[in-house]
């Protein structure tokens, strides 16, 4: 498993996370602090969410949409088709 590695801008070293601050799903302040005692800058990243690689398997948001932009012919179709497969 890769670790997220954080870098002082001032000086190049190592740096922790001391803190999140979650202000949306896609969106963190994280607050960190360089481990070379003589920089000791401390400072805050934006992390951002970009874009999707592979889909999560939990998501049924494209599925949603599908339904929605059915109309009711369609959408019954749909809802027999999954209630004969759960049987």
């Amino acid at each position: 498993m890769q670790v997220l590695k954080i870098f002082c801008p001032v000086c190049g070293h190592r740096a922790t996370i001391r803190k999140s601050n979650r202000k949306h799903r896609e969106i963190s302040d994280v607050y960190c602090a360089c481990n070379d005692v003589e920089c000791g800058h401390t400072y805050v990243l934006n992390i951002t969410f970009s874009h999707t690689i592979s889909p999560s398997a939990k998501s049924d948001e494209h599925i949603q949409t599908m339904i929605e932009n059915f109309n009711p012919h369609q959408r019954q179709l749909a809802l027999g088709l999954l209630n004969s497969s759960t049987v």
